[in-house]
């Protein structure tokens, strides 16, 4: 069930005192629902940029292997190992895009890209490698009951054996939230099939961030008493769903996957909006601000501005970002 809340109408001045009408939500509380239907899928495409753009091919191309993944949930394999980081390694000597250990590639890694060599640095492939294993590990557990993918996950987690032992998912809590967490950032990584519904956490988002108009902008400010309470953009975003009991990462390119991507035509207050001088890579996000309706934003715009309403349709508009409590909660903690 839903309920409705009074959206009001506020008036107010930007910049050199251009009036505009904008809409504040004063609340919107609505029960989530899963518009993209359970895990796995085939047919998911990619959501805007989510992927960056030298990876985005090979990973929709790969991610429609079998039945047991997408591409969307095979991009938040790759976010969740590495952040798309090709270089990346492990204390445990994890390698690569993918994050294979030695043991693992020696006996799942494939010469992806046809090139002759199988190579756990080259995306080309560590991708493909991590979608075959995905699907030999979604094979072993294809007559095990319930969801197929996540079987999957639960034996990349915890082995075959134990998905097999338990006819499904393991009691293992490690397990059971690794499931949780793949899943749920296949959300944020995946173009919407239908409109995403409002946030719970919206209207007290804005509230805290209007509060802060005027407040001069603070690089890495984070509103403490000792930066004086400024704020930088993603800083200024933090602390707003801090405040309503949603933790986002420090930085405005990791906000971006704290949720679906709703269009721009079906933006919201309290969506949050982010900017990039490179519209095809998420990871190369610089701006983010909070949508409050009207085609504006409260955002921490740069050093010797202060904290203000700005309008969102520049060229540099990048997507934007419906925060949902979940999809913060699955984020890495580094990437």
């Amino acid at each position: 069930m839903t309920v409705r809340k009074a959206w009001i109408v506020a008036s107010a001045v930007v910049g050199t005192g251009l009036a505009f009408v904008m809409l504040l939500v004063v609340g919107v509380y609505l029960v989530a629902g899963n518009l993209l239907g359970g895990a796995g899928g085939a047919g998911k495409s990619l959501a805007k940029g989510a992927v960056p753009a030298a990876y985005r091919d090979i990973v929709q191309k790969w991610g429609n292997l079998c039945p047991a993944i997408n591409p969307a949930l095979l991009a938040a394999q790759l976010y969740q190992e590495s952040g798309f980081n090709p270089n990346a390694k492990s204390p445990a000597a994890a390698q690569g895009i993918a994050q294979f250990i030695p043991g693992t590639w020696a006996t799942h890694g494939i010469d992806g890209n046809g090139d002759g060599v199988k190579d756990v640095w080259d995306p080309g492939d560590a991708i493909p490698s991590a979608a075959s294993y995905d699907c030999q590990l979604a094979s072993y557990v294809k007559d095990v009951p319930g969801n197929l993918t996540e079987n999957m996950l639960a034996s990349y987690n915890a082995g075959a054996y134990a998905v097999i032992k338990y006819a499904g998912v393991p009691p293992y809590q490690e397990t059971r939230n690794y499931v949780k967490t793949i899943t749920t950032l296949e959300e944020s990584f995946a173009a919407p099939v239908s409109r995403v519904d409002p946030s719970e956490q919206a209207a007290a988002a804005i509230y805290y961030a209007q509060k802060k108009l005027g407040t001069p902008y603070l690089w890495g400010g984070t509103g403490t008493s000792a930066q004086g309470g400024r704020f930088d953009c993603s800083g200024l975003t933090q602390a707003a769903y801090d405040s309503v009991g949603v933790t986002l990462p420090r930085v405005a390119n990791d906000q971006y996957n704290a949720g679906p991507h709703p269009a721009r035509e079906e933006l919201l207050p309290g969506d949050l909006v982010f900017f990039s001088d490179d519209l095809s890579d998420s990871r190369a996000i610089r701006h983010v601000g909070i949508y409050v309706g009207g085609g504006y934003m409260i955002d921490a715009p740069r050093t010797g501005a202060v904290i203000r309403f700005d309008p969102i349709d520049t060229p540099d508009y990048f997507g934007a970002t419906r925060v949902t409590e979940d999809g913060a909660k699955a984020l890495p903690t580094t990437v």
